[in-house]
């Protein structure tokens, strides 16, 4: 782990390095821009050939979709313990769902006129599986858990299979629980733009959740219009903002557990305190050597981990907020605790106090770990329940209420010479 001092020459440069935007790379603009093309133009060819040159498997449009029998095999092969930990996860998902569903609400306003809104769930919805190293199993419950417990009716699920065809049994069967009523073996940018325009197989969906590569998270950024996105989640990252107070060992921990992602990780330590910096690259040493990847994940703390020792907590908080990390870890006294917690404003999600770890939000806790990343944090939040949700205004109105708002409407109509729009409100009230 690279540390950096306030006393050191570069330490200004480093911070500055910090406060990030996540603006896209230009050739993987191109890239994905040809990739989108593609798939518009031939459709599920497109699909099938760059399964063939990207994850080395051989499908054809009929292969395509995760079959019937498939998902039966994939049942009887989960253990029962992975099963009660998917209904565990998905249980403390609906109760986070139904505590941040956004609700139908009318009232009147001065005029008299009966104004609301309501909502309801998208009719379907794509969510987007990351399948590289590992079967991202916590990631098709943290999408379509939330989709499920909104009520959308149809959730289409894309991730890429392996060589021999085949997708993760625990992969598969998280989805069926999670309310997937299509699953695809299609991953990528092109997985993007089938979901978002449709091809001869899948049809085009009305909003795509869901992480992914940098490939995958432009593909996003490129089809809003054509379909509308939850937020910009890329590879993970973590901070931890720490005083004195905190256990150099879970520190170290969580610092392992973010490295164990792999390179495009970035993982971040922001202290007041000489000692833990010391204590905590004490622990890593110790710690990693119990690991079963340990020297690959100190290879990657090596290269994408960095230190900084500030000299307040609101300094760190600052460098937080110029960071806009995916995962903050927060673990501080209780004097200070609740003011540091206040300034902070572009995390996605913070946990709070030594106990409270990344893993279990990741897997268990409730919230949604797909979470913004690369710096979009400055402009996202993480996915919520109510992202699942339409919202439609409504005006509801009475000739006494026309009335009342024709003197107003007649003056916004003259300004903006838009004379027509004064009559029809006009003609209602003389009506």
């Amino acid at each position: 782990m690279k540390i950096y001092r306030e006393t050191d020459e570069d330490y200004d440069v480093a911070l500055s390095r910090m406060d990030r935007r996540a603006v896209p790379d230009r050739n993987v603009r191109e890239t994905v821009e040809k990739i989108i093309a593609d798939v518009e133009a031939r459709g599920d060819e497109a699909l099938v050939d760059y399964a063939e040159r990207f994850d080395h498997v051989h499908l054809t449009p009929d292969t395509l979709r995760v079959t019937d029998e498939e998902l039966q095999e994939a049942r009887a092969a989960v253990s029962d313990e992975v099963k009660a930990a998917i209904e565990a996860s998905l249980h403390n998902i609906a109760y986070f769902s139904k505590n941040s569903m956004r609700q139908d609400w009318s009232g009147v306003n001065a005029q008299g006129c009966e104004v609301g809104e309501r909502f309801v769930p998208y009719r379907r919805v794509g969510i987007y599986v990351p399948a590289g190293k590992a079967p991202l199993v916590s990631s098709a419950l943290m999408t379509g858990g939330f989709a499920l417990a909104v009520g959308v009716p149809e959730i289409v699920a894309v991730s890429p299979c392996g060589p021999d065809g085949k997708m993760n049994p625990a992969l598969l069967y998280a989805l069926q629980e999670a309310g997937a009523t299509e699953i695809y073996k299609v991953g990528g940018a092109q997985a993007v733009a089938a979901l978002a325009l449709g091809t001869e197989t899948i049809k085009p969906v009305e909003k795509i959740f869901g992480p992914g590569n940098r490939f995958v998270v432009e593909a996003k950024r490129q089809l809003v219009g054509a379909v509308s996105i939850d937020l910009l989640p890329g590879p993970s990252e973590v901070m931890v903002l720490a005083d004195e107070t905190a256990n150099p060992a879970f520190v170290a921990a969580d610092l392992l557990a973010q490295a164990e992602h792999g390179p495009d990780s970035v993982i971040v330590m922001v202290t007041t305190s000489s000692s833990l910096l010391e204590k905590v690259e004490e622990e890593i040493e110790k710690q990693a050597a119990t690991l079963n990847r340990g020297a690959y994940i100190c290879e990657v703390l090596d290269e994408h981990a960095f230190g900084f020792l500030v000299p307040t907590l609101k300094d760190g908080a600052k460098l937080a907020n110029a960071f806009a990390p995916e995962h903050l870890v927060l673990v501080v006294n209780e004097e200070d605790e609740e003011e540091t917690l206040a300034g902070i404003h572009t995390a996605g999600a913070i946990y709070v106090g030594n106990y409270s770890t990344v893993a279990c939000g990741d897997f268990l806790a409730g919230p949604s770990h797909t979470l913004p990343t690369g710096g979009s944090g400055k402009s996202f939040s993480g996915i919520r329940a109510d992202q699942f949700q339409r919202r439609t205004s409504i005006v509801r109105m009475d000739k006494a209420a026309a009335e009342r708002s024709v003197p107003f409407v007649k003056v916004f109509a003259e300004v903006e010479g838009l004379d027509a729009h004064g009559r029809s409100l006009e003609l209602r009230a003389e009506s």
